[in-house]
C-alpha cells in the first residue's frame, strides 16, 4: 500500500474516530473502504472509452458506418 497524508475538517475527523471505534477497525480502513466505494460508483456511472467500445462493438448492422456518416453529412451540407 501507498501511504498518503490528507487534511480533514475537525468534524469529519471526529466522526471517523467515533465510527472506527464503533466498528473496532482502524480509521485508515474506513477511509480505504470509502475510497473503494467511491471509485466503484464513479466507474460504474461513467464507463471508460474501452468499456464503451466493447459494449457497442458490432451494434451497427446497416453496412459501412463511415459511408453512411459521409452520406448524411453531405445531406446536411446541401441543406445549408
Amino acid at each position: 500500500m501507498i501511504r498518503t497524508v490528507i487534511s480533514l475538517d475537525p468534524e469529519d475527523k471526529e466522526w471517523l474516530d467515533r465510527r472506527a471505534q464503533e466498528e473496532h477497525v482502524p480509521m485508515a480502513q474506513l477511509i480505504r473502504r470509502a475510497v473503494r466505494c467511491y471509485r466503484e460508483e464513479c466507474e460504474s456511472s461513467s464507463p471508460s472509452m474501452d468499456q464503451l467500445l466493447q459494449k457497442t462493438a458490432g451494434l451497427w448492422k446497416a453496412g459501412d458506418g463511415l459511408v453512411y456518416q459521409r452520406r448524411i453529412r453531405e445531406e446536411w451540407e446541401k441543406g445549408r
